[in-house]
């Protein structure tokens, strides 16, 4: 059973010596208990406590590395069901697969297609993760011969799906220094593929449709000796299938039911593609550590990546652009100049309309916290000083030989107050930014 905060507080120094970053150890000792805080956090916890504490203070779902090297990725060791109570730490990571059993020339364009899924969006490049290989040929020497060109031939981590542990000992003798995760272990074969999983030291899955049989294979695993472990819950109807994610997640976070404290895995497969994405992004949402997928267009893949960055961008803290000026087509030193904050959605819409009026300009990207031009200047983040702050930074007198500024419609009200602190001639643009091509092209050039 999961220690109370008072459980907790009796083991500690009792000192109230702030160390940790708390007021109290009682503070320290309830945010302990809800994993706020780590018991690393206080320095003199006596090492009795240390061994009674250590298992309490672990997160209630394990952290699992799959791959190595500075693109490895690790899922698990999420505190909250819902990312509005604190944040959600370690994105779903996104995997397309690739059959064995594909002609050589379409194996290597499906390798090449899926290599180059890297996507743009608000400024921020985005790309899927992982590539599956599945072992469609039920034949060791095609699973270890596509083993050994995704490892040679890609920068991706791997995923080795099959039932047959004889398969898989195979293929990773081609790809083991990756450290893929294996996939395939059911009641049959759990014992085979955790040894194997041992001996590489890799991660490896866990698979069942009913919640008590993967408890009982995840406990087989741990007691193989291997640690990171990741639950598959099975295929079935979506409903059930979400069922069983959010159960699994609600199990480890609300009971602290350690033998299901593992991220999760989803393979999904459906024949129409925008169905097939629609329900990644489900199970991504709610509460998969990695989906696999068969879509392998970028059109397809493009909202699956889209969702995963909006669900684990920290609520508190929004998507910025760095604060600088920035400038859009051939700019020369008659171009006109806006400002706009760093709010990255606000800066790329702007930026957008600017490149649409095929008018060069610089933007000026002021910092505002990442916030919008009306909630900034609602909280004093934007005003006259902060914007002029921002020009001299930039040495906007510099680029340009006329002293004109356009600023946003929606912050007209400031006109006066920077005209008399920049002595420039304040230009007041469209409230919204789809007016900025007219303006650009008709006010700025009259």
């Amino acid at each position: 059973m999961a220690l109370t905060g008072l459980d907790i507080y009796k083991l500690l120094p009792k000192t109230n010596c702030k160390k940790c970053g708390r007021p109290t150890c009682l503070a320290f000792a309830m945010q302990l208990a809800q994993k706020k805080a780590n018991l690393s956090d206080c320095p003199d916890v006596s090492e009795e406590a240390k061994k009674v504490l250590g298992a309490a203070a672990a997160p209630p779902i394990k952290l699992v590395t799959v791959g190595s090297g500075a693109r490895q990725v690790q899922v698990g060791e999420e505190n909250v069901l819902f990312r509005h109570e604190e944040k959600f730490y370690h994105p779903t990571g996104v995997a397309v697969t690739i059959d064995d059993d594909l002609s050589e020339a379409a194996f290597n364009d499906r390798l090449k297609k899926i290599n180059s899924l890297k996507l743009t969006r608000v400024g921020t490049e985005i790309e899927i993760d992982l590539i599956a290989i599945i072992n469609k040929s039920n034949a060791a020497d095609k699973f270890a011969e596509a083993a050994k060109k995704v490892s040679a031939g890609s920068h991706l981590n791997i995923i080795l799906s099959s039932a047959s542990a004889d398969n898989m000992k195979a293929a990773l003798q081609n790809c083991a220094e990756k450290r893929p995760l294996i996939h395939g272990a059911g009641a049959g074969n759990c014992e085979a593929m955790a040894a194997l999983a041992q001996e590489k030291k890799c991660p490896m899955t866990v698979t069942a449709q009913a919640l008590e049989e993967l408890t009982d294979l995840a406990e087989r695993a741990k007691k193989a000796g291997v640690e990171e472990i990741i639950l598959d819950v099975g295929g079935g109807n979506p409903k059930e299938v979400l069922q069983k994610l959010t159960k699994v997640r609600r199990l480890a976070l609300k009971k602290n039911f350690r033998a299901l404290g593992f991220p999760m895995i989803t393979f999904v497969c459906d024949e129409d593609p925008f169905q097939e994405i629609a329900l990644a992004s489900t199970y991504l949402l709610k509460y998969a550590g990695i989906v696999a997928v068969n879509a392998c267009e970028p059109w397809a893949i493009m909202p699956l990546l889209t969702a995963r960055t909006n669900i684990f961008t920290d609520p508190q803290k929004p998507i910025q652009v760095e604060p600088r000026l920035y400038a859009v087509g051939d700019v020369k030193d008659d171009s006109p100049i806006l400002f706009t904050t760093n709010f990255s959605l606000t800066y790329y819409t702007v930026e957008g309309e600017v490149e649409s009026s095929r008018v060069p300009a610089y933007i000026l990207s002021v910092d505002t916290g990442g916030t919008s031009v009306l909630t900034a200047y609602s909280g004093d983040k934007l005003n006259d000083k902060v914007v002029a702050k921002a020009m001299t930074d930039a040495q906007v007198d510099t680029k340009v030989k006329h002293k004109k500024l356009i600023i946003p419609g929606l912050v007209a009200v400031m006109s006066g107050k920077l005209q008399e602190t920049l002595g420039w001639e304040i230009l007041v643009g469209p409230r919204e930014a789809s007016g900025l091509p007219s303006y650009l092209k008709t006010v700025w050039k009259a």
